[in-house]
C-alpha cells in the first residue's frame, strides 16, 4: 500500500511538473523591431485580458510604425498610441495587478491617467512601457518600504539592487510582460536625446510582431 501511495505521489508532482512546464512553454512572445535594435517580449499568462488585448493590436498591425513618444532615461521608455504618438485605442482595460509581478528592468507594464480621475487603475486600451530604472541600494529600498507601506520580497530585493528598475511603481500599474532579449536596445533608446515632454527628438518607430 506505501507503494501504491508513494507512486500515484510521484506521478501526480510530475504532472504538475508538466504542468508548470507546458505553461512556460505556452507564454506568447513577440518580437518589438525598433529603429535601435529589436526588443524579445514574453507576456505572463495570469494577465490575460492585458496579454489577449496586447496580442489582438499586435496581430492586426495597430502598433506598426508607431513611435516611442515617451522616453525618460533611468527610468522608461513608452509607446503603443497609434502612429500619433499619445493616441491610444479608444477603451481602457480593468487592472491586473499581481504582487508577484514587478517593475525590475525590463518589465513590460500598461500606461494609464491618474489615480484622481482613474481610481480603479484601468490600464489604457494600447499604451506600454518598459521598465530601465536604476539600481538601489539596500538602504534606499528600506526607505521605499517605510513609504510605500510595503515590505520588498527577497526576489524583488535581489533584483533592484543587482539590474535594477523602478520600484517606486509597484502596486500601481499592472506588468503583463517582461523583455528576455534585447536589454541593451532599451538602455539606446533610453539614452535619446529629448525635446520637452520627454519625446524623442526624432522619432524612434516600432513594429510588433508575434513569435509563432
Amino acid at each position: 500500500m506505501k507503494k501504491f501511495i508513494v507512486f500515484f505521489s510521484c506521478l501526480f508532482m510530475l504532472s504538475v511538473a508538466f504542468s508548470q512546464s507546458d505553461q512556460a512553454v505556452s507564454e506568447k512572445k513577440f518580437l518589438l523591431k525598433t529603429t535601435y535594435g529589436d526588443i524579445t517580449l514574453k507576456l505572463y499568462n495570469d494577465t490575460p485580458q492585458h496579454r489577449d488585448n496586447f496580442a489582438k493590436l499586435a496581430n492586426k498591425g495597430f502598433y506598426n510604425g508607431s513611435i516611442f513618444h515617451r522616453v525618460i532615461n533611468k527610468f522608461m521608455i513608452q509607446g503603443g498610441g497609434a502612429k500619433g504618438g499619445t493616441e491610444d485605442a479608444g477603451y481602457t482595460i480593468p487592472a491586473e495587478i499581481l504582487p508577484q509581478h514587478f517593475h525590475k528592468f525590463g518589465a513590460l507594464a500598461a500606461a494609464r491617467t491618474g489615480d484622481q480621475v482613474n481610481p480603479l487603475r484601468a490600464s489604457s486600451g494600447s499604451q506600454f512601457y518598459i521598465v530601465q530604472g536604476k539600481v538601489y541600494t539596500s538602504q534606499e529600498l528600506d526607505l521605499f518600504e517605510q513609504r510605500m507601506n510595503k515590505k520588498f520580497t527577497a526576489e524583488e530585493r535581489s533584483a533592484y539592487t543587482t539590474i535594477g528598475g523602478t520600484p517606486h511603481l509597484d502596486g500601481a500599474y499592472t506588468v503583463f510582460g517582461e523583455v528576455v532579449e534585447g536589454f541593451e536596445v532599451i538602455n539606446k533608446i533610453a539614452a535619446v536625446k529629448t525635446q520637452p515632454g520627454d519625446k524623442p527628438a526624432e522619432d524612434i518607430s516600432m513594429e510588433i510582431i508575434e513569435i509563432k
